[in-house]
């Protein structure tokens, strides 16, 4: 059965939103993509019409997660009640045997 080609749409065709990709042109011109994303904002990728994934700046990143330095950690560690307690691990002296060379 042939496919009529006035129903057809093409692949590259680009949705009405210049903020959405499909994810073939995604792929395609992903460096155009990528400079979108640093001038413009966040870019979405959709997959068969479906809005899968938002690609962000690396500086959106970090905003959002937090920008990960473990400083909650030590605060939380140094306000603990537990903080005295010593949790070096004993270390055993195994025994090194002789070797010929």
């Amino acid at each position: 059965m042939t496919r009529n080609s006035q129903f057809a749409r093409p692949r590259t065709a680009r949705p009405a939103r210049p903020d959405h990709w499909a994810l073939q042109d995604a792929k395609a011109r992903f460096s155009e993509l990528v400079r979108r994303v640093r001038s413009e904002g966040p870019q979405h990728v959709t997959v068969h019409g479906r809005e899968e994934v938002v690609v962000i700046s690396a500086e959106a990143f970090r905003r959002i997660t937090g920008g990960r330095t473990g400083r909650a950690l030590i605060e939380a560690m140094q306000v603990s009640p537990y903080r005295d307690i010593d949790i070096e691990p004993d270390r055993l002296r195994l025994p090194v045997r002789e070797v010929d060379l």
